[in-house]
């Protein structure tokens, strides 16, 4: 099997390995850091304190995170919180639903800017660059389109558990006991291997929908 970074530098070259690295670790930060402003808007300063409201993305990855990125080209990132300094009932589920909205919103934008892009500016550019901004935008549309997807799953250590576990309190029990870790352990390691190539195969597909949508609809012609 082929290392990634070589396989994605053979499908695309530079600009397609340069575009991942670009938005896997910057989609991250942002993920995070939105987990971590929440947090601070509902009571816990915990981010704040353990110096996680930066955009280093050292601090946000960490070690192993770095390492399976460099692995296997994807990776992941923390923000502690402490969920008992939290004023409101349903404060946890908005922390952890303030990530994949990050996402989401990174998506938008980057579907938006394609398509605009596209449209109204590449032909004042020469071809390589309107191709090159094309891939960088489409790439971090559907990156973090996955992303959203992937982290909204209710399977821990993943956003979708906590925010199901604040409204149904079975569930909350079930992954707290040590066989629905066990359980949650099989399941996330299930969605890793089988799950994340359907994820983001439909995120891509997803994407290059959308930017065609928006760009018709704003006057244009569907985008390569």
């Amino acid at each position: 099997m082929d290392w990634w970074l070589s396989s994605l530098f053979q499908s695309g070259g530079i600009v397609l390995v340069g575009s991942w690295v670009l938005w896997v670790v910057g989609s991250i930060v942002l993920h995070e850091l939105a987990h971590g402003w929440m947090a601070i808007r509902c009571g816990d300063r915990t981010p704040i304190e353990t110096g996680h409201m930066t955009w280093n993305p050292l601090v946000h990855m960490g070690q192993m995170s770095l390492i399976m990125f460099a692995l296997i080209g994807i990776a992941w990132g923390a923000m502690p919180v402490d969920a008992s300094r939290f004023r409101g009932r349903y404060d946890d589920a908005k922390v952890s639903i303030a990530g994949p909205l990050m996402n989401l919103a990174l998506a938008v934008g980057c579907v938006i800017g394609a398509a605009v892009w596209a449209v109204h500016l590449a032909a004042f550019f020469p071809d390589h660059v309107q191709d090159n901004v094309l891939v960088f935008l489409d790439v971090g549309a559907a990156l973090n389109i996955a992303l959203m997807l992937f982290n909204l799953v209710p399977v821990p250590p993943l956003d979708g558990s906590r925010i199901v576990a604040d409204f149904v309190p079975a569930y909350r029990r079930l992954i707290n006991t040590e066989h629905g870790a066990v359980v949650a352990l099989i399941l996330s390691i299930l969605l890793f291997m089988r799950g994340g190539s359907v994820i983001f195969g439909a995120a891509f597909d997803a994407s290059r929908i959308a930017i065609a949508a928006v760009s018709l609809a704003i006057g244009g012609g569907a985008t390569p």
